[in-house]
């Protein structure tokens, strides 16, 4: 038996070992593929006596493409695998025309230009065309041009493109055309090329120099591409290009992993593989080596619903493993405290550490109310690929906002804000106040509200545009000294036109910034909510800006490394794994997207992202929904994902039961409300919305439910959920009841404020 037998299962074997034509490996989640690769290189190398300069193997990431090679040099030595033609789309185009630049007009020199050299020229573009920056935001055009570059088309195919023309015109931007071919001229008078650039003119290179084709046609006698899911248009007709003659092509993926449309991924280059490749052998690496058979079964049951994939049966080897729990919150807040119990549960059960935890959810909005609930029990914990929920822009932007609200003196919020949204105040006039400030040892506020007396030389326009900065900020000083936190902070986050530049386009970009803003609108709400409970008549701007300050300061105490619990979207947890996985807010319109609307392939590919959930898990998965959430200024009362019935009830265990593997399952379902034919629950966009009028959101006097109250009561909690209170205290307006949550633990609530009602 030979190495290669020993060391891979029979279906890995046969892929690596076939090489008499076109190939497509489909990996399933936990299969190896990473693995077969590797040992299909070595293959070429070793049996079919390939020079390493004749293979090419195309990556998505630097990561993949340089753990490979280290994985190939142990195999066959450091000098061969050297010589390999391995690493991203990018980086290996990028070596081919820096060689043949001449025949494209560039020199050999050109420079490339990264997504902030990029954005930075359209800025300029569109000034010099006179266009409102507000309407033709500079990242709404490069993404524009980003796709239509994606798709091989040039400036002058965009502009005979009639859909891209109403496309643009539905966006009120009917001149990204001209900044199109503007930008593509510049680029070129620059001597510069942008990341897609890298793509468009590798094609164009092949397609109008057939000698050049022909020669890196001999040169890549084997071609591999790795996550051949997550191709785009333009990869996909490169490969085509170098592979189509000598058919020596293996691409490895997997349909069912594929979630990346948003970044132009098509899913359609691996279903119809095949079809661009006739003859093709298609292997499955069907065995995963991650997690217990429960969980593999679940994900199985889940992904089969889809329609458009390329079936297989995933099964694992490893143990059977206990059922995918399913918890049922009353609110997001009881959420993030069934999570975290469950975490300290787990330890003390299976002597876990934090790291072995991983809290997955759909959009980066959600993690406010994980890491509240983690700093509370005082878990650490990291948001992988990405920053603490105070940490990022658009919230800091806010919160420099309502600092200098209640401090005009705040020199850091001063300067952060004075120009944002853009009101034409720029570098060089902030650079005269904080000089004069300087020179007279005053606050720059105080250099603001009279920059004459001081000195600072500016012209009436500037001046103007100064002023109504100093009102702006002086009427919301008034109307914070009457409103409590949330109604002041929505007043504040609307008068400055933050919602109307956060709402400018739906770039995926921008809807995270919408998100992320909503989210703290919520948690604001909250706040005053639980400050009112608990006995505080008024709650101020200053009070949740000292909760704040706590918060961003233990994130500046933070590191990445260490023994964490990890929190991230769904979507940046592919190709990871952790030994428990937590997949919260399974809801509709939540998980799935409200944005798939009526769409089956959105769909679909909301389905692939919950399966990619799933899978990441290897010991323990668990499922988790609230019944109500704090969105878009109001209260929303939210049904189960219709996710959750995907999944047979045979590997779930649901809420208040024990594994459902027997008839009284189906009946549990049906009272969830999960039946397919009665998902309830608002269908809302999930889009930043109007924010409500303030305080209707805010917890208000709750009439006589207060009345006879006693020790020994189950209450239902609007947030907190289940409780059973251990006494009642106080009379008139100051009655107070301490009560015990199932999740949220021991509480004293002012009865005026609390919302809930009695159950037993």
């Amino acid at each position: 038996m030979t190495d290669y037998e020993q060391e891979l299962n029979q279906g890995q074997l046969a892929a690596v070992c076939y090489n008499e034509g076109p190939s497509l490996v489909i990996a399933g989640a936990g299969s190896g593929k990473t693995r077969v690769l590797t040992y299909k290189i070595a293959y070429l190398l070793e049996r079919e006596r390939y020079q390493p300069w004749n293979i090419l193997a195309l990556t998505f990431t630097n990561k993949a493409a340089r753990e490979m090679k280290e994985r190939i040099a142990q195999r066959v030595g450091e000098k061969t695998a050297r010589y390999l033609w391995m690493g991203t789309f990018h980086s290996i185009f990028l070596r081919i025309l820096h060689a043949e630049a001449s025949l494209l007009g560039f020199t050999s020199q050109f420079t490339i230009y990264d997504t902030a050299d990029s954005k930075s020229l359209i800025r300029s573009i569109i000034k010099e065309m006179g266009l409102d920056e507000k309407v033709y935001k500079p990242a709404s055009v490069q993404a524009r041009i980003s796709n239509a570059k994606n798709h091989l088309v040039s400036p002058a195919g965009y502009a005979a493109s009639k859909e891209a023309y109403e496309s643009d015109l539905s966006a009120k931007m009917p001149a990204v055309r001209d900044i199109y071919k503007r930008y593509w001229e510049r680029c070129r008078q620059a001597d510069a090329m942008d990341f897609d650039d890298l793509l468009l003119y590798t094609f164009r290179l092949f397609r109008d120099n057939p000698d050049v084709l022909a020669r890196y046609r001999d040169q890549f006698r084997y071609i591999l591409v790795d996550e051949y899911q997550d191709t785009n248009y333009a990869q996909h007709c490169i490969v085509k290009q170098l592979g189509e003659e000598h058919r020596h092509i293996c691409v490895v993926g997997d349909d069912a992993q594929s979630i990346y449309s948003f970044r132009g991924a098509d899913i359609d280059n691996i279903l119809y593989f095949t079809k661009v490749y006739p003859g093709a052998r298609v292997f499955k690496l069907e065995q995963n080596y991650r997690s217990t058979r429960t969980i593999v079964c679940a994900a199985n049951s889940l992904i089969e619903k889809n329609e458009r994939q390329i079936r297989k049966e995933v099964f694992s080897e490893k143990e059977q493993g206990e059922p995918i729990g399913v918890f049922q919150a009353y609110s997001d807040v009881e959420e993030g405290e069934i999570v975290t119990n469950k975490i300290a549960e787990l330890r003390r059960l299976f002597r876990y550490g934090y790291a072995d935890f991983a809290i997955l959810y759909r959009t980066n909005a959600q993690s406010r109310i994980f890491e509240e609930a983690l700093r509370k029990h005082n878990m650490p914990y990291r948001i992988y690929g990405g920053l603490s929920f105070y940490q990022r822009k658009e919230i800091k932007d806010v919160i420099a906002y309502f600092r200098l609200v209640v401090n005009p003196h705040d020199e850091e919020a001063f300067k952060r804000i004075i120009n944002y949204p853009a009101r034409g105040i720029g570098d060089t006039t902030v650079g005269k106040i904080v000089a004069a400030a300087t020179e007279h040892s005053v606050s720059l506020w105080s250099v603001l509200c009279n920059p004459l007396s001081v000195g600072v030389s500016l012209n009436k326009a500037t001046v103007t545009k100064l002023q109504g900065f100093r009102d702006l900020i002086m009427g919301f000083v008034e109307l914070a000294t009457n409103k409590n936190a949330y109604e002041a902070g929505t007043d504040i986050i609307r008068g400055a036109g933050i919602v109307q530049d956060v709402c400018q386009d739906s770039s995926p970009e921008n809807l995270s910034r919408r998100e992320n803003i909503d989210e703290l609108v919520n948690g604001m709400n909250d706040f005053c909510a639980q400050r009112m409970e608990e006995g505080n008549s008024h709650v101020s701007l200053a009070d949740f800006l000292s909760e704040v300050s706590l918060l961003t300061d233990q994130d500046s105490d933070k590191g990445e490394e260490g023994d964490r619990i990890t929190l991230m979207t769904v979507h940046s947890a592919k190709g990871l794994e952790f030994r428990n996985v937590f997949v919260v807010g399974m809801e509709e319109n939540l998980f799935p997207s409200s944005m798939v609307e009526d769409s089956l392939r959105a769909l679909e590919e909301e389905r692939r992202l919950f399966y990619v959930a799933i899978t990441r898990a290897e010991e323990h998965c668990f499922l988790s929904y609230a019944k109500t959430r704090f969105r878009y200024g109001k209260m929303e009362f939210g049904a189960p994902s219709r996710f959750l019935r995907d999944i047979d009830v045979r590997f779930l265990k649901l809420p208040g039961g024990s594994a459902v593997a027997h008839p009284s399952g189906e009946e549990k379902i049906r009272r969830m409300g999960w039946e397919k034919r009665n998902v309830v629950g608002p269908v809302m966009p999930r889009r930043l919305q109007p924010i409500s009028q303030p305080g209707n959101a805010v917890a208000k006097k709750s009439p006589d439910l207060s009345k006879g109250l006693k020790a020994g009561n189950l209450i239902e909690h609007e947030r907190f959920g289940l409780g059973r209170v251990i006494r009642v205290e106080g009379e008139g307006d100051n009655v107070k009841a301490t009560i015990r949550f199932d999740n949220a633990g021991e509480k004293q609530l002012l009865l005026r404020f609390a919302r809930f009602k009695v159950v037993g």
